[in-house]
């Protein structure tokens, strides 16, 4: 099994973006340890790109390509 860091980060940014579309509808997902894991690890690569994730436009501009 692979960690996190083992795939393409485009890639997961479009898996955790259509996960997180889906919570109104999937209320599991609420509580849900890969959506959580995945946000956190997508958050810290943020990070890194010195992303402020607590400002939610830098946060989906970032999750969507416009400034990675």
């Amino acid at each position: 099994m692979r960690n996190l860091g083992e795939y393409p980060l485009p890639e997961l940014k479009v898996i955790y973006s259509l996960l997180h579309s889906q919570v109104l509808e999937q209320p599991t997902l609420m509580d849900s340890n890969l959506l959580h894991d995945l946000q956190r690890f997508l958050q810290s690569k943020a990070t890194e790109d010195n992303v402020d994730v607590s400002a939610h436009a830098e946060w989906a501009a970032w999750l969507s390509g416009l400034n990675s």
